[in-house]
This record gives structure tokens, C-alpha cells and sequence, in this order.
């Protein structure tokens, strides 16, 4: 096979030339295999019919699918049309569907999107969202584009290839613009990586993450192209429902490398059972990379000593740093050797300072940068520079020329170095400011995390003045599990014990209420706005007569959009 070129057309074409293949997997299991050569050939026949309905060169085409073929189509389909794909989450939440039409269509808009693709069962609930958004094209299927022959158009390394919304934890979400040459760059230093930490072993990926987020599409699906391995994809949903699959999915692929949050090693200990790991062998899991939120020690520790026995190896768990805006990954912890944590004295790092100290707060390192990057702190905060970073953010020249300063990206995170490697605290909007000192709000959030009855993962913290109080004080919110019965005085005593910090409110709220990015995240300023103005509240049940409404309401907003 002959070295891709520099765009995603040629990688795709150099992934059909191989005997690789997608694998899509189901909820009972059962494997749908599609060679890369089929991929390449039904993204041709999607091609040609946009072009035959008037999708131009550089006009952006949204994306609204599950984790199928059928994303595939649309995605790969774009790109040889010279179009941009712009993948946005699905409607899983039903019980939130006000929030999903208003933020969806915000991303139609901000995208300047001509087209909004989705699967008939997904378009069936879109009406409000394209009655919102009216993008000029309307919301079609695949099967609604107009009949034609196979086709694609020349594309350039620095044409744009893919608008990515940045995860919007603190700001409506930002349409981060990448070129083809920057997802190339940074599919090439992925494979580097993976080539260089196992030799000549035979590649295979394997992966729940959403296509719609950077970690499951740039992280899994370049490297599969660029050095052509078989890669296993399960959707998100079967993933949350049931964390075994995504292990037994592992075991049976003899995947290599397989990324994930923090929050789904944390699931998986609590959630797999002994007798859902019958067969299963993780020996071959090398690059078990944590990133896309903060990494906790204790969830690493304990998801080792969990998995052990089917073979798991701890130098397997690699912390990982990156964000959309550098087309993802920046900083690799090492991968052959265990991971590294430090304690540091918390009343330092809250004045900015990164003092070691035994009985502190242990934090986690994301190792160093990846070759061909360069990172810098500046007065706490994190820059980088690199080959793959954005262009800017679409139509948001403002925006960008905050963000890119002579060729470095300000990446909004704080953080550190200590002996060479790079430590993560948390977003600088983020930060909990508390008697004039700053906090990263994680330490307390996992703090709730080991009281009994509290959703791992869930809870989230923030700091604000009220009126009338001469300082700021610290409000936590903590969803409890399905059923169960949370003490607002433990968590505050499991605060008080693991940071030092009080707690001047301790909310507990039903499972599903705190508001989330399309990719999971906390959105901690919108939970207290929600809560101060007494709108913070549980997702609506989902009946049948709900669901019900919903398409009516669609069909109703599709009829007016005409």
C-alpha cells in the first residue's frame, strides 16, 4: 500500500485499499462487518447525490446520527463532496427536548449549515429544530437526496474538513473549524504513537465514544485509516446501559487501543458483574487512554485492581490531555510504564503555586507533549502550539482572535509542570474562588463521589457572591442514584475531610437534572443559574403519550417550515 496523502479523501481511499473493516456491534451482540473498500464505495454514491441537490464546495452539511453505517455514509459522503461534516449529537434525552431543539439549532446557525442530514427515526423528532433553524436545504434522510451517479470533487490540505462544537461546559457551544491538513497531522502523530508503543503488533481500536465528539471520531477513526486496523464501535447509549459490553467488546476484538472518560472506568467498577466477565481476556488492551475530563487516582487504582484478573495490565491506563480546538490530543502520559501521580499541598496550588506535599491533594499527570507540540503556562494558564490545531472558530473572527495568538492557542485550562509533565486542574472559568483564593471545583465534586447513594460523576460544584454577603460561598449539587437517599450533612463532611473547603449549600437532586454538553459534561454555571432562578429540575418522564407529543409537534413544525 502506498503512504495517504494529505487529505481525508486519500485516507479513506488508502483504508479501502486494505482488508480492514468497521465493525458495528448491537445490543445483543451480534457484529455488522464493513470493509473499508464498502465504506469508500457507499460515501461515493452519497457524494454524487449531494452534489446532484447543490451541496457546493466548503458549504457545511450537519449531522445528526446514531453510531451506524449510515453516519458513515453521511460523514465520508461529505468530505468526497468537498463539503464540511458537522456531526452534532442525537435527541437521547426525550425529557429534555426544549433544551435539545434550542441548542441544536443555536449549532445549525452558528455552522451556517445549508443541509441537516439524519436517519428517518431522528428526523422524525427534528421538525422543531429545523422550523428554528431553517436551514436553506431542509432536514432530509439519505434516502430523501435526489437519485445519482457516484461521484466526488478535489479537495485541498487547507480547505476546511470538519466543524467540531467545542463541549460549551461554560459558554454556548464554539464552532471550532479544522482543515484537512490539521486532521491529517494529527492522525499521523496518533499512529506514531500507537506504532511506537506496541512495534509491529497488529492494530485494532475499539470504541462506545460518540462520533459526534472528538475523542470517538478524530481518535478513533483516523488512526484506523491512517494505519489501517479494524475498528469496533458500540453506540453511547448501549455503553451506559450496559459498561460489560464495551470489555467483552474489547476481549473479542483484541483491541490494542480503546479511549474513554474518566467516568466510564469509574462505571465499569461499579457496574460489571463477575459473571458478565466470563471468557474475557484484556491482555491485549494496551492503550487504555483517560481523557475529555479530569482523571481521577482512586478510579485508575481501583479500575486495575478490578480488571486484573482478566488480564488488565496498569501500564494499559495512559491520562491523556488535548481539546477540539488542537483537533484533540496535545500531551501523552507514557504508555508502557504506570501512570504517575503527585500530592500537592492544596493552600499552594490555590495561590498558584504547585508545592509537593505527601498528605495533599493527589493529582494526576498527562504526561508531556506530543512530538511536534510545544505547551507553555502562562500565569496558570495553558497554551500550546502545534501542527494540528484550528483554523479558528467558524465566523467567529472575535472569538479566534482571542484564542490564536501568533500561532499558540490559549487552551482555557490551568494547569502546571512538575518534573517535565503536565497536570491538568480545571477550567479557568470554571475555578471555585473562595476567601480570595482559587479551587478547581474536581477535588470537591469527587469528594461527594464516596458518599453513599451519590451518582459517580455526577455532582457539581461552583462558587458565587450573594447579595448582601461580604464573600463568595460554595454551593455543590449531587445527583443521588435512582432510588436512593442522599445526606446533604455526609457530603459536606466528605468535602470538608478531602479538600479543606466548607460547603455554604449541599443540593440534592433527582438522577438526570444537572444540564450537560453534548458530550457529557457538567455545565456548572448553568446548574446555578437553573437553581437560583428555580428552574433546576428533573428530566419529564418519558411516556408513551410524551413521545407521542413530540412527534406531533415535529410533523406540526415540519408543516410550517415548508
Amino acid at each position: 500500500m502506498t503512504e495517504p496523502g494529505r487529505d481525508l479523501q486519500s485516507a479513506l481511499a488508502y483504508a479501502a485499499g486494505s482488508d480492514k473493516s468497521l465493525i458495528f456491534l448491537d445490543r445483543k451482540e451480534r457484529e455488522t462487518r464493513w470493509p473499508f473498500h464498502a465504506v469508500q464505495s457507499r460515501a461515493r454514491a452519497v457524494a454524487g447525490r449531494l452534489m446532484k441537490l447543490g451541496i457546493q464546495h466548503g458549504e457545511r452539511v450537519v449531522l445528526v446520527f446514531p453510531t451506524d453505517i449510515e453516519f458513515m455514509d453521511a460523514f465520508f459522503g461529505c468530505l468526497l463532496a468537498g463539503a464540511v461534516p458537522t456531526p452534532v449529537y442525537p435527541p437521547v434525552r426525550l425529557g429534555r427536548m426544549d433544551e435539545y431543539v434550542a441548542r441544536t439549532a443555536r449549532m445549525i446557525e452558528l455552522a451556517g449549515a445549508r443541509l441537516v442530514l439524519a436517519p428517518s427515526r431522528i428526523r422524525r423528532v427534528m421538525g422543531r429544530v429545523a422550523e428554528r433553524a431553517r436551514p436553506e436545504l431542509g432536514c432530509r434522510t439519505l434516502e430523501q437526496l435526489p437519485s445519482a451517479p457516484p461521484d466526488s470533487r478535489p479537495v485541498d490540505p487547507l480547505d476546511l474538513a470538519l466543524v467540531q462544537f467545542s463541549s460549551g461546559t461554560t459558554v454556548d457551544p464554539k464552532p471550532v473549524a479544522l482543515t484537512h491538513h490539521a486532521l491529517m497531522e494529527q492522525g499521523r502523530l496518533l499512529r506514531q504513537l500507537i506504532l511506537e508503543s506496541g512495534g509491529d503488533e497488529v492494530q485494532a481500536g475499539c470504541s462506545w465514544l460518540p462520533l459526534y465528539h472528538d475523542m470517538g471520531l478524530i481518535g478513533c477513526l483516523m488512526p484506523a485509516l491512517l494505519h489501517p486496523g479494524d475498528l469496533t464501535l458500540l453506540g453511547p447509549e448501549l455503553f451506559i446501559t450496559k459498561p460489560a459490553l464495551w470489555l467483552r467488546a474489547l476481549s473479542r476484538s483484541k483491541a490494542t487501543v480503546s479511549p474513554a472518560p474518566n467516568f466510564a472506568y469509574a462505571l465499569c467498577v461499579q457496574k460489571v458483574k463477575d459473571e458478565e466477565m466470563e471468557g474475557v481476556d484484556l491482555s491485549h488492551w494496551r492503550m487504555a487512554l483517560n481523557g475529555a475530563e479530569p482523571v481521577a487516582p482512586e478510579v485508575l487504582r481501583a479500575f486495575t485492581e478490578r480488571f486484573a484478573r482478566w488480564g488488565f495490565s496498569a501500564n494499559a491506563l495512559t491520562p491523556v490531555y488535548g481539546l477540539s480546538e488542537a483537533a484533540l490530543a496535545i500531551s501523552f502520559s507514557d504508555v508502557n510504564t504506570p501512570f504517575v501521580t503527585t500530592h500537592f499541598d492544596p493552600v499552594a496550588l490555590s495561590e498558584g503555586r504547585a508545592v509537593p506535599d505527601p498528605e495533599g491533594v493527589e493529582l494526576v499527570s498527562v504526561g508531556k507533549a506530543l512530538p511536534e507540540f510545544d505547551i507553555e503556562v502562562r500565569e496558570g494558564i495553558i497554551w500550546t502550539r502545534g501542527p494540528s490545531l484550528m483554523k479558528g472558530y467558524l465566523g467567529r473572527p472575535d472569538l479566534t482572535a482571542t484564542a490564536l495568538v501568533d500561532g499558540w492557542l490559549n487552551t482555557g485550562d490551568l494547569g502546571f509542570f512538575h518534573e517535565g509533565e503536565l497536570y491538568v486542574t480545571g477550567r479557568e472559568k470554571d475555578v471555585l474562588i473562595l476567601n480570595g483564593r482559587n479551587h478547581a471545583p474536581h477535588p470537591v465534586e469527587q469528594a461527594a463521589d464516596h458518599v453513599q447513594g451519590v451518582r459517580t460523576g455526577c455532582a457539581a460544584a461552583v462558587s458565587f457572591r450573594p447579595e448582601g454577603a461580604a464573600s463568595e460561598t460554595l454551593v455543590l449539587f449531587v445527583e443521588r442514584n435512582k432510588g436512593a437517599t442522599v445526606d446533604p450533612s455526609l457530603v459536606a463532611a466528605s468535602v470538608l475531610e478531602r479538600c479543606g473547603l466548607r460547603c455554604g449549600q449541599v443540593v440534592i437532586v433527582d438522577p438526570g437534572t444537572l444540564p450537560r454538553t453534548s458530550s457529557g459534561k457538567l455545565r456548572r454555571s448553568e446548574a446555578l443559574r437553573l437553581h437560583r432562578a428555580g428552574e433546576l429540575a428533573a428530566p419529564d418522564e418519558v411516556t408513551l403519550l410524551h413521545v407521542a407529543g413530540i412527534f406531533a409537534r415535529s410533523a406540526a413544525a415540519f408543516f410550517r417550515a415548508r
